[in-house]
């Protein structure tokens, strides 16, 4: 398997949590074509009047730590499709300038362990590598 076949696996891997976890309160998500997604892998639609709205949604596999240069774009990615809210998700963890940076801003970050448990949660038996 190719390196990009392992990202596009991901990906689609992530999609299939969220459309699960969204299509309990009646959203949906919408996969983005990767050729013109601007780093955005899919899109959700959650119609909760208070915590709903359009929600970008960007997956990532990655063994090092992530600084806050992914988190910077993220966060463009969201004033940019003007979008509610914005998550990233990644195999490895957040550094603290990740984190000290979302304090205030409508970003979430799921770093390996959430991953993992929202793939259990949702009956993948996986493990990060």
């Amino acid at each position: 398997m190719t390196n990009m076949n392992t990202c596009l696996k991901f990906e689609h891997l992530v999609r299939e949590i969220f459309e699960k976890e969204f299509s309990k309160g009646g959203g949906e998500v919408k996969v983005t074509q990767s050729s013109r997604d601007g780093g955005v892998d899919a899109i959700a639609f959650d119609p909760d009047p208070i915590r709903g709205g359009k929600i970008v949604i960007q997956a990532k596999r990655y063994t090092n730590v992530v600084g806050i240069s992914n988190v910077r774009d993220l966060f463009g990615t969201v004033i940019n499709e003007g979008a509610n809210r914005g998550v990233l998700i990644i195999t490895s963890d957040f550094g603290s300038d990740s984190h000290n940076f979302v304090k205030d801003k409508p970003i979430s970050l799921i770093n390996g362990n959430n991953l993992l448990f929202l793939l259990n949660k949702y009956g993948y038996n996986a493990n990060i590598k």
